[in-house]
């Protein structure tokens, strides 16, 4: 009879325990919906800027795919100025293959190039530009055989308002011929002078009108004239990302410093990522973190949890 009662206790124990791992499946099931239903409707990139001084400070950049893997992201945005010693002493061919092994090796993809120090796209002079467009051509070649979709270019030159805009005109359209041949966009981002100027930069990419030559809309980069200790002369934020977003190919989430709350003390993200999400945009966003008070790391890791936390928060 005891034997016959401690089976019978054993089975109805075997029977809760079974009702009670029912229960936390479906639990966790309900968690899981709930997490899928509040992610962000953009994916999240790193820009390799976010550890500029890192990599400047001797950290081989030949490690950006790890590091970004190290920090739980899967896509990438190079720096071009950051291989300059690699490309002068090794060769573009070399440094390019170097990148795609180790992008692979870690499971990361390659989005985009930012070039910086190439030459001026709307410079008004003819030799100054052919040698930009010439030097910005390698690049092209570059992102297309590490699988990018763009590079990132500079649209500076001299001249006036108007003068600068048709420069603009005649340097990106030569550009994006060349690249269209090679399946890659050549994205301007607001990064000084006239291009922080969003009617500006809209007006550019409206007048060049092809397909592959887009925006980089940055959350931060609006300054048009800068002073000794700070910016003269600013465009709003907020509307030059609403001008520019209609042409934009990527975007850049631009961070300098956290409250306490974990939110970006002079840009408001869920503003501008609705912005972001209102112009029909479910790309990359990718972090470039530019603070000084936090280890780059840190300020990235900051700014991948504030870009989660406010993509949910978009409507």
């Amino acid at each position: 009879m005891r034997t016959f009662q401690a089976a019978l206790l054993f089975l109805v124990f075997i029977a809760c325990g079974n009702d009670k791992k029912k229960d936390n499946v479906t639990e966790t099931q309900v968690e899981k919906q709930v997490d899928m239903s509040s992610k962000p409707f953009f994916k999240i990139s790193l820009a390799q800027w976010s550890l500029h001084k890192a990599f400047r400070g001797g950290m081989d950049p030949f490690d950006f795919a790890k590091e970004a893997k190290a920090m739980g992201i899967d896509a990438i945005e190079y720096v071009s100025g950051l291989y300059n010693e690699q490309v002068k002493s090794l060769g573009m061919d070399a440094v390019v293959e170097r990148l795609k092994s180790e992008s692979e090796k870690h499971g990361v993809k390659n989005l985009l190039i930012m070039i910086d120090g190439q030459g001026n796209l709307a410079s008004s002079d003819e030799n100054h530009l052919n040698e930009a467009i010439e030097k910005h051509k390698k690049w092209v070649d570059a992102a297309k055989t590490l699988g990018c979709h763009s590079i990132r270019v500079n649209a500076h030159g001299d001249g006036t308002y108007e003068e600068v805009l048709e420069q603009a005109v005649v340097g990106l359209s030569r550009l994006s011929e060349y690249a269209q041949t090679k399946g890659i966009n050549i994205l301007v981002e607001n990064h000084g002078g006239y291009t922080s100027n969003g009617q500006w930069l809209a007006s550019v990419m409206a007048k060049v009108n092809m397909s592959n030559c887009g925006t980089l809309p940055d959350f931060g980069n609006f300054c048009i004239k800068r002073k000794k200790d700070g910016c003269e002369d600013e465009y709003d934020k907020y509307k030059g990302v609403t001008e520019l977003m209609p042409y934009a190919k990527a975007v850049s989430a631009k961070s300098y410093d956290f409250d306490e709350h974990g939110n970006e003390t002079v840009i408001d993200y869920v503003k501008m990522l609705q912005i972001v999400k209102d112009a029909g945009y479910s790309g990359y966003v990718g972090i470039e973190y530019e603070g000084s008070r936090l280890d780059e790391k840190a300020g990235i890791i900051a700014t991948k949890k504030l870009l989660e936390k406010a993509g949910a928060e978009v409507k």
